[in-house]
């Protein structure tokens, strides 16, 4: 995201944070892994406003733009103001991560016996929701048109290999994970290395669950929402109004920042998301982490 030169202790996926306090840079000794660090936060959005933006969008060539896009173009914004959301820990250091990456789930059909795939997005902190819209739809093409994505073709080579071998495979992949020198490739098309894992429950009509966060690899968030429902909310005058609600859950490596930092950010994202207007325009500013 930054253009600052590659100094020794960085990774290729990120940056090491040198001037942080030294409670936090001792804290991943403490929690070494994710499941360690888990916290877990969940609330729900008055969704009119977006429901009229999305009708609006739609309109202006943008059909299925949805919870998923107004959801995902929220979080690169408070990235864009908050950068410390897209630290991750490994090797017991903590890091800023070069780019925005986002890993979604794709079914390849919408039923029971079509399996699954991953893919990888990368965003840019000044892209607004038009911007997100065509990146992610890009990536979900190649999966309909019948291509592999780049984690099933590791996936296929991997379980070719013996069991007994793949199990000491992996051992050797954590180490170098530890020292940061998995391959590019490997990381590239790794489902369990970026900034943000989101699934979209909403579309297959159930609520958010609290998903945990993967000790291998460098995910730091996982972000679920569900399907819209309905409830009776009181008024400021007094009157009880029906109005529309969406869930979200947010599963985090409590070890990248402070509560305070991140009750700022699950502020700036219920802002954004509730007033999506915001999001159809780049940032002003865009906050680089500290050093």
């Amino acid at each position: 995201m930054g253009t600052r030169k590659r100094r020794f202790g960085d990774r290729r996926d990120g940056r090491l944070l040198r001037s942080l306090d030294p409670f936090y840079r001792f804290v991943p000794f403490i929690m070494k892994f994710k499941n360690d660090a888990n916290n877990s936060f969940a609330d729900s959005i008055e969704i009119t406003e977006v429901d009229r933006f999305l009708k609006r969008k739609r309109s202006e060539g943008f059909p299925g733009m949805g919870m998923l896009h107004v959801f995902l173009a929220s979080y690169v914004r408070v990235i864009s103001q908050k950068p410390a959301l897209n630290r991750f820990v490994a090797g017991q250091r903590i890091y800023a991560r070069n780019n925005i990456e986002v890993i979604l789930i794709v079914k390849k059909t919408m039923s029971i016996e079509a399996g699954e795939t991953s893919i990888k997005v990368i965003f840019d902190p000044r892209d607004t929701i038009s911007d997100i819209y065509h990146k992610i739809n890009a990536e979900v093409e190649k999966i309909k048109n019948g291509q592999d994505s780049d984690t099933d073709d590791v996936a296929k080579t991997l379980m070719k290999i013996p069991r007994v071998i793949l199990k000491f495979l992996i051992y050797v992949l954590n180490m170098l994970e530890y020292f940061g020198k998995l391959p590019k490739s490997l990381v590239q098309a790794s489902p369990f290395h970026g900034s943000l894992f989101v699934t979209d429950l909403g579309s297959i009509g159930i609520p958010p669950v609290y998903h945990h966060l993967y000790n291998f690899g460098t995910i730091p968030l996982f972000l679920a929402f569900g399907t819209k429902r309905r409830a009776f909310e009181t008024q400021s005058d007094g009157t009880v109004a029906e109005k529309k609600f969406v869930d979200y859950t947010l599963v985090l490596d409590e070890r990248i920042c402070d509560g305070f930092y991140f009750a700022q950010v699950f502020k700036y994202l219920k802002s954004f998301i509730r007033h999506p207007q915001q999001l159809d325009v780049p940032p002003e500013t865009v906050v680089e982490d500290v050093d």
